[in-house]
Parts: structure tokens; sequence; C-alpha cells
């Protein structure tokens, strides 16, 4: 064999070893990007994930999420399940959940609702402890714990209307809402500038384990809308907290980003939606 053939088959066999290293492994179209990237068909649970925070990450509803895996409110996971990424129709009883206590209605920002009676797993969701009233939230503060956590019990919201959005925070929008590119809006300010709940709610994520949106919340408002802060610099709530509109969740700043803003999503059933079609005209 020559040289010259010689070389031409190292190069193929080199390509094919290229190809096959690039192939994805039981591929799905992620929603969240409108369909132009692709994401494993299967996901392992890691410490500090919740149901809410995974659905949130691929695109998909939390609702059909849990029902495709028989997993039954209040949605406990724990690490090293695995979870299929894929959604069915939720069962009648899943999708009803029963309010723990509504939002508005606490004496005191950030009380909790009654807790849920225990699972019959543990829970993934790593909670930041509410026992320091107005201290500030950190992700120092919020390091695993190797004690069984028991989840809190969920709220059904408030039946939000387009009219009760409320702006998170002052400031001008430097990056609207693209389909498919830009999944919400990102709005400039001052370092430590307050950061609001949109709407009532309860805290069903707070941590920085999302790739891209540094120190962030999910708050669900009720089984068809969750919103999200990221970019944060200091957490005021954890995960479980019930929640009032225009309440002080969060303090604004640049982690996971290079300059100071926050990063403000609104999801309806698992799907980006554009927020300035929700809130009020300034």
């Amino acid at each position: 064999m020559t040289r010259i053939a010689q070389a031409l088959v190292l190069f193929t066999l080199a390509a094919q070893l290229v190809s096959c290293a690039d192939k994805p492994l039981a591929p799905i179209e992620d929603r969240s990007r409108g369909g132009t990237a692709r994401v494993e068909q299967r996901y392992t649970v890691l410490r500090g994930d919740t149901l809410f925070s995974i659905a949130f990450r691929y695109g998909l509803d939390f609702r059909r999420l849990a029902a495709a895996n028989a997993i039954a409110a209040p949605f406990t996971i724990y690490p090293g399940q695995t979870l299929q990424l894929v959604e069915t129709d939720p069962p009648r009883a899943a999708a009803k959940v029963a309010p723990a206590k509504e939002p508005g209605q606490s004496s005191e920002p950030g009380a909790r609702a009654p807790a849920a009676a225990t699972p019959r797993t543990t829970t993934a969701s790593v909670a930041v402890s509410s026992s320091t009233p107005a201290a500030k939230r950190t992700a120092a503060t919020a390091a695993p714990t190797t004690k069984t956590a028991q989840p809190r019990a969920t709220v059904a919201g408030t039946n939000i209307k387009v009219g009760n959005w409320r702006w998170p925070v002052r400031g001008r929008v430097v990056r609207r809402f693209e389909k498919n590119l830009h999944k919400g809006l990102d709005i400039s300010g001052n370092r430590g500038d307050p950061v609001q709940a949109t709407a009532g709610g309860q805290v069903v994520y707070a941590g920085s384990g999302i790739a891209g949106y540094g120190l962030m919340l999910i708050v669900r408002h009720n089984d068809e809308y969750l919103s999200a802060y990221g970019h944060n610099d200091a957490l005021l709530v954890g995960e479980g907290d019930v929640v009032r509109a225009g309440q002080k969740i969060a303090e604004r700043g640049s982690s996971g980003t290079d300059s100071v803003k926050l990063h403000f999503e609104i999801r309806r059933q698992g799907r980006p939606v554009d927020p300035l079609k929700l809130l009020p005209s300034r």
C-alpha cells in the first residue's frame, strides 16, 4: 500500500471517530430553544435540583413532567433519581394542588406555608434556611446538607390575571424577549437594587444550579405560570417560602454575567412568553 493510500485510510478512520463522538445519545427536541437544540431523554437528579428547576431548564411543563415520571404533589425528587424528559397529560389528582395559604394573607414577609406530610422519598432540593430573618441568603449559605430535608406544602397561587402583574424592578429594558433566542427581559440598574415578586406565589427554586442565570429564584404563581429572576447578588427568600406581590425577594447584581442587570422571565405551561405582553405599561 502506498503512503498516499495509507494516509487516506487514516484520515477516513479519524473522521468516523469524530462523527461518533459528536453524536448525542437518544436526543429529543429542546422546545425551550424552538427545536434548534437537542437534549438527552434522561436526566439524573443532582443535589440542589427541584422538579421545577429541571422543567425550567428544558422548557417543560412541571405538571406534565411529574406525570410522565409518576411523581405526585408535592413533587419530591432525590439525588441519583433518573427522570424521563418527556411530557404526558397530568392526571387530575396531580393537577389539583390544595392551597396551604394564599399569598398576601401572611402577617410577615416570607412566612412559610404549613409543612406537608412526610414523603416516601427524600428531596433533592436544598432549601435555604429561614431561621435567620432579613439575612442575605447567598450561594455560600445554601450549601448542601446531608440531612433529609422535608418539602414544604405547595400553594395553588392567586389565579393571576394579566392586569395583576407587577414590574420586578425599576430600570431600562436593555434587551427584550426574542423568540428562540432570548427568553425574557434584561433590565439594567444598580447593584443592590430591590428585586420584587411580580405576583404572589411560592418559591420553588433558589440557587445557582442553572447555567447562565447566576443566583436565581423561580416563583410558582399557579398551575400555569412561573416567573424567574436571574443574576442576583443576594437571595432574600428560600425554597418553600410564600411571597406576596411586590415583596422584596432578592437584590440585583451581576452573578453569572458581566454587567449588573436583572434577567426576568415569565413562563406559561413551561414555555417562555414575552413579559411585555403581561406587564403593565410604564
